[in-house]
């Protein structure tokens, strides 16, 4: 019986920028901007097209609000 591969990372999920705005409600400009200033790392897929993992954008981008409950 064969057993599947172990992955211990998570595995990337690439997307186009103008997937990964609309995933962040972000405008393409601010996804290219984040790039150029290091804030996400883009992944060329071919002579034009980038790609952007959607879990960078959860991990460094989204982050949750603290609220008054948190300070307990």
């Amino acid at each position: 019986m064969a057993r599947p591969p172990k992955t211990t990372a998570t595995q990337r999920r690439l997307e186009s920028i103008a997937a990964a705005a609309e995933y962040a409600d972000l405008s393409t400009r601010t996804i290219r901007r984040y790039i150029s200033q290091g804030l996400l790392t883009g992944y060329r897929a071919g002579p034009r097209l980038i790609k952007v993992d959607l879990n960078e954008v959860d991990e460094k981008i989204l982050r949750p609000i603290p609220t008054a409950g948190d300070a307990a």
